[in-house]
């Protein structure tokens, strides 16, 4: 009688179909992800250098409200690089540095979201 070989299973997990569960944040960017591909520019050292780069030129001053942005995220003052104009997936503009300002966290995840919200 011949041995039985160990076949790897083709089979894979599905992705939910109504979305992901609440609170499962690791679902939710790898969803954000697929439909925004653009998103994984964040997460190049290109993109740290650039964000780095500005913060160092506005002083680590919120461009917005003026206070300085010397916390650690998820410090309400931690340093956060806003596009002014969003990108929406253009490279042209994601990769400029005049579309880019210093923010503090608080007013990126308060004002700003607010009026990308409006915007929409």
């Amino acid at each position: 009688m011949s041995k039985l070989r160990n076949v790897g299973t083709s089979l894979t997990v599905a992705s939910p179909r109504l979305g992901y569960a609440q609170g499962n944040q690791k679902a939710a960017d790898r969803s954000r992800e697929q439909l925004a591909p653009w998103r994984l520019w964040y997460r190049t050292a290109r993109w740290q250098r650039l964000r780095h780069e500005v913060f160092l030129r506005d002083g680590y001053v919120c461009q917005r409200s003026g206070i300085l942005c010397i916390g650690r995220h998820p410090a309400p003052n931690s340093p956060v690089a806003n596009h002014k104009k969003p990108h929406k997936g253009d490279p042209a503009l994601f990769w400029d540095i005049n579309n880019i300002e210093t923010v503090s966290k608080q007013v990126h995840d308060s004002l700003i979201q607010a009026e990308e919200r409006r915007a929409y």
